[in-house]
């Protein structure tokens, strides 16, 4: 698998390898494991489906933290990553959750895929 470095990046990686809307549905799965009432449809544009993940994000971090974390641990996201992340915006904060999310979900899909 070659490294994506953006969120960009993945979802055309996904549209290329015709695997976006695998990565819809592995959304939703995690996304309704975490108990949250999340549907992406299948026919969302990747750039809808990153401006609604901004917006979910930054809802859990101000107003539901707990539920943001449980998110992250549904979907696997390393806590080193996590913990690495640059907080002195909170703009690129969200960016970077938004990034480490896809990235995870994509990486599942991916070897789901191939292996």
């Amino acid at each position: 698998m070659l490294p994506l470095d953006s969120t960009e990046a993945i979802l055309l990686k996904s549209e290329e390898l015709s695997l976006y809307k695998k990565l819809i549905l592995q959304l939703n799965k995690d996304f309704l494991r975490a108990n949250l009432s999340v549907v992406f449809s299948e026919d969302i544009s990747p750039e809808d489906l990153k401006s609604q993940l901004h917006k979910i994000v930054t809802k859990l971090i101000d107003e539901q933290f707990v539920e943001y974390i449980n998110l992250l641990y549904i979907i696997d996201v390393s806590e080193e990553k996590i913990k690495q992340l640059n907080t002195e915006s909170s703009k690129n904060l969200i960016a970077q959750n938004v990034y480490l999310i896809l990235l995870r979900e994509w990486q599942k899909v991916w070897f789901k895929e191939n292996y």
